[in-house]
């Protein structure tokens, strides 16, 4: 996987010039809540099933993992005194639920989708297998990862980069609802410095919250660019997969 400033846009067959010709996107539970900010709101399932059938309209080719905080959060109900490793599997569930509900609004758009989760369930969708995930992707197939990586303790964020160098992406892009990586907290902190770039080690030494130690460490070792965007920004996810400067590139 090569950097952006080491690869010149590539072009796929019956597509357009992409910087990154495969991606994985990330969406927090959360964001498919909306105000509600609990469950699914149907509103932001169609908009995000917009940004996403207009990048695959240029032929790029997607993977996605989402989040299940709108749901619940393992973490969280650890911190009440549930057991931690049943609570996170519980977590996993909840992406679950998220990852049925994107695939049936995108295949009502008539996007062929695939849902592989890391935990067996086939009754409900396929399990994660690497190469049948790679022979979807390879056939113009949305693949939506769920369950995280099927083990309590790690974060979706985690599973979100192990998946994409598995797949073999060319970027992970994380969608948040600010416009990049800052140095504090933009809505509460209006002095909050914006980062267009950084490091993965700059990252890790200032603490930055934009994923889990874990996960950015795995970034690191794989020379996997990250870019942090705001996906509320209509068309924000298609600028980023052409290679045009959008949010916070982390290389």
């Amino acid at each position: 996987m090569a950097s952006t400033a080491e690869v010149d846009a590539q072009r796929l067959d019956g597509g357009e010039a992409l910087r990154y010709p495969r991606v994985l996107l990330k969406l927090s539970g959360e964001a498919l809540a909306g105000e509600q900010r609990f469950g699914l709101d149907p509103s932001r399932l169609t908009f995000f099933a917009e940004q996403i059938e207009e990048v695959v309209e240029t032929g790029a080719e997607v993977g996605l993992v989402i989040g299940g905080g709108n749901i619940v959060r393992g973490a969280q109900l650890a911190s009440m005194g549930m057991d931690r490793v049943g609570a996170d599997y519980m977590g996993m569930l909840g992406t679950v639920i998220n990852a049925l509900a994107l695939q049936d609004v995108l295949e009502k758009r008539g996007l062929d989708t695939r849902v592989m989760t890391a935990i067996r369930m086939e009754e409900l969708a396929e399990p994660y297998i690497r190469r049948r995930a790679l022979a979807h992707l390879d056939n113009n197939r949305i693949v939506i990862f769920a369950a995280g990586t099927g083990n309590p303790y790690f974060s979706t964020d985690t599973a979100a980069v192990l998946r994409a160098i598995q797949i073999q992406a060319d970027v992970i892009i994380k969608a948040t609802s600010v416009d990049g990586i800052y140095s504090a907290d933009p809505k509460k902190d209006p002095n909050a410095k914006f980062y267009p770039t950084i490091s993965y080690r700059d990252v890790m030494l200032e603490e930055l919250r934009v994923m889990d130690h874990t996960a950015i460490t795995l970034c690191k070792e794989n020379t996997l660019p990250l870019i942090v965007l705001n996906i509320n920004q209509p068309g924000a996810v298609l600028r980023a997969v052409r290679g045009e400067r959008v949010g916070t590139l982390v290389s």
